[in-house]
């Protein structure tokens, strides 16, 4: 019988997750933190997720809240509400923790984090990258994970559309 008892405990607070990572530091382990809406999780995301748990023994995912996900991508998002899609994250053994932010950007979350590793998948520079001046200057490096193509949000919701 697999044991699903420690899913919930990977949904974390800021309050929750320092001590967390605290033990996991203490540990010599490294962290590797990364962001997004995931509104509707598809293979660009699990592609994008499992190439950031190579980066780090852990992989902390931020998820923009509700609201930030509104202000975002439009008053139509998100699809899945941020417990959702907490929860969707927190079942994937690659994740380690989940927690939601508030802001547009994880500027804060990362600063009260500071992972070993940032990484972000897109088509980004690292100057563009919320973070990367933080964690480069503590040390860390900023990893670009190239997008899946044929994969997208937008994309799935347009043809969702389009079929009702």
């Amino acid at each position: 019988m697999k044991v699903i008892h420690s899913i919930p405990q990977k949904i974390h607070t800021l309050k929750t997750l320092l001590p967390t990572i605290a033990t996991w530091r203490l540990k010599s382990g490294t962290i590797a933190f990364t962001n997004g809406c995931f509104d509707i999780l598809h293979s660009g995301h699990i592609a994008s997720l499992q190439q950031a748990a190579e980066e780090a023994d852990y992989l902390i995912v931020g998820v923009n809240a509700d609201a930030s996900v509104k202000r975002l991508k439009g008053n139509e998002r998100p699809v899945n509400n941020q417990d959702s899609r907490s929860n969707l994250l927190a079942n994937l053994q690659v994740v380690d923790a989940v927690i939601i932010f508030e802001e547009d950007t994880p500027l804060q979350l990362i600063q009260a984090i500071m992972p070993d590793v940032l990484v972000k998948g897109g088509d980004y520079t690292i100057e563009q990258i919320v973070g990367a001046k933080e964690v480069t200057a503590n040390g860390g490096r900023v990893v670009i994970n190239p997008i899946v193509q044929g994969f997208s949000t937008t994309g799935i919701i347009q043809t969702i559309q389009q079929l009702g």
